[in-house]
């Protein structure tokens, strides 16, 4: 990775531009929120790479506290590059004074300055590619002469976060995001199939092991085998469970479920919290400090929501078991929240791991104990239904293969499937070895997770998708 410090061209350093707008604020507190970007990145298609570049950003976001009749409102500014930010502050502090009192207010957190708030941000560049890169010319050769197509690509941003409030409180903190997406098509469109990584820095990143991922499965799918829709025993490899892990913790509101609105609610205006989700022992959790999965130790909050405030700026993010042994721990709460429910104050987290304790083998061992099931490699297009169940629908894409006695013998169509991830839990008879995973659908948001592979014995397949 390339770690050179250095400010967004032409812009004042961050932590004077938070600075200079606490200085200009007036009213009952200020929080403001300095975004630096540095991304770079690599796309490539039909054997070529395409475009590659490199770029840098900022955003800044000004939240003001105002006294109104009946209570403390925010108002919150926000825009990109060179701001006026004089003209910031104002904004923010007319948006405060148009605005109703917050239900989600509460006293500023206290803090001091971390001694690297004033320290520039890092940036990325190609480089941190490197053997990615390097690799890609032999990987198109190899291609053209298997008649298959490469598509995808490789990106880097280190996103350096800059916070402080009218309480004396500065944060900083720097966070490298990478990931790496590669499809291989038959050159007849007919096979295809997708394999993906994330990763902070790119340096346990290699080219040829997701090739070779892509050759077995573009060669299983020389035999195709049609298969009609229903419940079938499904192998979920670590990056589907990802998908569904991100949906089932973002569904994990505690207003929603207090308001009769969530799988996680309860008669009465009560929660779930407490109830078995899983006879498996299963462990769903989220902690800043998790190895190789390292995220921002604060809180950051631009805006408002049912379960994060913009009053909660700053706030220490303690480890959090979401499920803990099979049973639903703790559900999402801001601090106000939490006091008028009598509840943990949890905010999100950056990462999400789901692992069974003592549970080891990768995906191909729970494939050689299958006598007969679908594997599938990743979802797509993934929808909520019905948030009563959690349920949701989505599609199969770029590889399901047909296993008998142990071995993968061909691909089938893809599917539609209706499915609630709470549920898979519930089912699930086998699980694998936590791992680093990247989902398909929602790695762009939470690219940051750890997964094993899922047995779920009776899957539903609801209907055949001519998806490809």
């Amino acid at each position: 990775m390339n770690a050179n410090r250095s400010q967004t061209p032409g812009l004042a350093p961050a932590h004077d531009v938070v600075e200079q707008a606490l200085g200009l604020a007036t009213g009952e507190g200020c929080a403001v929120i300095v975004e630096e970007s540095s991304e770079a990145e690599v796309r490539f298609a039909n054997n070529t790479t395409t475009t590659n570049g490199v770029r840098r950003g900022r955003t800044v976001t000004v939240v003001s506290f105002r006294q109104v009749a009946g209570g403390i409102a925010a108002g919150v500014a926000r825009r990109s590059g060179a701001v006026d930010v004089a003209e910031l502050v104002r904004a923010a502090e007319r948006d405060a004074d148009d605005s109703p009192p917050a239900q989600d207010a509460a006293p500023l957190v206290e803090g001091s300055a971390n001694s690297d708030f004033g320290e520039a941000p890092p940036g990325t560049d190609l480089s941190v590619f490197g053997d990615v890169l390097g690799g890609l010319a032999g990987a198109f050769d190899r291609a053209r002469r298997a008649e298959r197509v490469l598509a995808g690509f490789a990106e880097h941003t280190i996103g350096t976060t800059y916070l402080g409030t009218s309480t004396g409180l500065r944060r900083r903190h720097s966070q490298p995001t990478g990931a790496l997406h590669l499809v291989g098509r038959s050159t007849d469109q007919v096979r295809s199939a997708w394999t993906g990584v994330g990763t902070a820095d790119f340096a346990a990143v290699t080219l040829e092991a997701l090739e070779d991922r892509l050759v077995e499965r573009l060669a299983w799918a020389e035999r195709q085998i049609p298969l009609e829709p229903g419940r079938y025993e499904v192998v979920l490899p670590k990056e589907a469970v990802a998908d569904l892990m991100v949906a089932l913790v973002e569904a994990a509101s505690g207003q929603d479920a207090q308001d009769g609105r969530s799988v996680f609610s309860a008669p009465g205006g009560t929660t779930r919290i407490g109830d078995v989700l899983s006879a498996l022992p299963f462990d769903l959790r989220s902690d800043p400090a998790e190895p190789c999965l390292e995220c921002s130790p604060f809180l950051l909050a631009a805006a408002s929501g049912a379960d994060i405030s913009v009053f909660d700026n700053g706030l220490a993010l303690p480890p959090t078991d979401w499920i803990k042994q099979g049973r639903l721990h703790r559900l999402r709460y801001h601090r106000a929240g939490a006091q008028r429910s009598g509840a943990a104050a949890t905010p999100p987290i950056d990462n999400l791991v789901l692992e069974l304790p003592g549970a080891a083998g990768t995906v191909e061992d729970l494939v050689a104990r299958t006598e007969r099931g679908l594997l599938l490699t990743c979802l797509w297009y993934i929808r909520e239904v019905d948030p009563a169940t959690l349920l949701l629908t989505g599609l199969t894409r770029d590889g399901v293969y047909l296993i008998e006695d142990g071995v993968v013998t061909g691909a089938v169509n893809n599917f539609r499937f209706n499915e609630s991830p709470v549920d898979l839990l519930a089912r699930a008879t086998e699980a694998g070895k936590t791992d680093r995973a990247l989902g398909r659908e929602f790695g762009e948001w939470l690219n940051r997770s750890a997964m094993p592979p899922l047995r779920i014995p009776d899957f539903n397949m609801s209907s055949v998708s001519p998806a490809s």
